[in-house]
């Protein structure tokens, strides 16, 4: 039987709050199961204000228009990441200037900011991969010393933390990403975190089509009109039920995937040993969410062979990012500053293996087994 790369987890009242949504006669965003999320994860993550969005991509839309990122400007961002991270703000005209990342984390290298901060610099956009933190202390004294906006893009990051810091909840704003293949899911949907209390109206009027409709409701004015640039950035009340049956069991979640993260660690070590693969590296200050079990597979292993191998024996395993720094669009409108030596490496040797809520001892055992005969096979070649 095929292990599946992933399998959307459903904790139990998914259903039952959807239907309760309709019962309450309230579909549209910002009704009571969107209110009891976004009081949670203000709670859980200590942000001033967490506003519900329909993706992560949507959340950094918006915090690219909060940070008044303009035509011109630079947002330093590492290059292994989801198109998202730079299009937000490739949407404002801005140039997405290009890092490359630690050897270790595979995370923005926060040695190279200094060097690559010019005039035109706006912001940091640390990626804060596989849900293993980015270095932040660092981070955030670049960015204070410069003037700059940090804008944490913790799409894998819900339930993981930095020295004891929700992830999202560092720099000014935060974007979560509560797609299926995220820990804690609503098939699409997503979360600002607003940690800079200045931004909070202004975000508001944003994610309402650009009025202070939220203003009207809490009756601070007599009606509402448009204010400035927004758009519909709102979930609808149905995304948000299902996310509230998630939020609910999310340690139960993370306890979970951490248990089965943790047999893949155990069962990878022989393999590492014998200079197979290497398996991921999680620094003392971070506290992750096993959002990913990823292994490098060692230089000059045939990736797409492995691949190829372990579908054929029924295991789904696939790789991630092509850098956004060699893709048509990555060229075209942002620019690369120094070298890209690790990126470019590691993102070719990395597979994720399969990781899910539910996935048990006996299918993992089967992956490492399966995965060491193919590399053992394909070294010796």
């Amino acid at each position: 039987m095929t292990i599946p790369f992933n399998k959307p987890y459903m904790a139990g009242k998914e259903l039952a709050y959807i239907s309760e949504a309709h019962t309450r006669m309230h579909l549209a965003g910002d009704g009571n199961f969107t209110k009891l999320c976004s009081t949670w994860l203000e709670k859980k993550t200590g942000c001033h204000k967490a506003l519900l969005t329909h993706s992560c991509t949507a959340a950094l839309e918006m915090a690219a228009i909060l940070a008044d990122i303009q035509a011109g400007d630079e947002v330093i961002m590492p290059s292994y990441t989801f198109v998202s991270t730079a299009n937000a703000f490739v949407l404002r005209g801005a140039v997405p200037v290009f890092i490359d990342i630690r050897p270790d984390t595979l995370n923005i290298d926060e040695t190279l900011l200094e060097a690559a901060i010019t005039p035109r610099t706006r912001a940091i956009v640390p990626v804060h991969y596989a849900g293993v933190a980015c270095e932040m202390d660092t981070i955030m004294l670049v960015a204070g010393q410069h003037g700059l906006k940090v804008i944490e893009d913790a799409a894998q990051g819900v339930m993981a933390s930095y020295k004891g810091r929700a992830l999202g909840s560092i720099g000014h704003l935060g974007a979560y990403s509560f797609h299926e293949t995220k820990n804690v899911i609503s098939g699409e949907g997503g979360s600002l975190l607003v940690n800079d209390p200045a931004l909070a109206l202004r975000a508001e009027i944003i994610r309402e089509k650009g009025t202070d409709r939220g203003r009207f409701f809490r009756g601070e004015v007599d009606k509402y009109t448009w204010q400035e640039v927004g758009s519909s950035f709102l979930p609808g009340e149905l995304i948000a039920a299902f996310l509230w049956a998630q939020l609910e069991e999310s340690q139960a979640i993370t306890d979970n995937r951490m248990a089965s993260w943790n047999r893949y660690h155990a069962a990878l070590a022989p393999l590492e040993a014998k200079g197979l693969l290497r398996r991921p590296i999680v620094p003392t200050d971070c506290g992750h969410n096993a959002h990913m079990y990823y292994v490098l597979l060692a230089s000059g292993v045939d990736r797409q062979a492995v691949l190829a191998e372990l579908k054929r024996k029924g295991i789904a395993s696939v790789f991630h990012y092509v850098p956004l720094h060699s893709a048509p669009a990555g060229q075209r409108f942002g620019r690369v500053h120094g070298s890209m030596e690790v990126t470019n490496n590691q993102s070719e040797r990395l597979i994720r293996l399969p990781l899910w809520v539910g996935l048990n001892e006996e299918q993992q055992t089967r992956v490492a087994s399966t995965l060491e005969e193919c590399l053992t096979r394909l070294i010796a070649k």
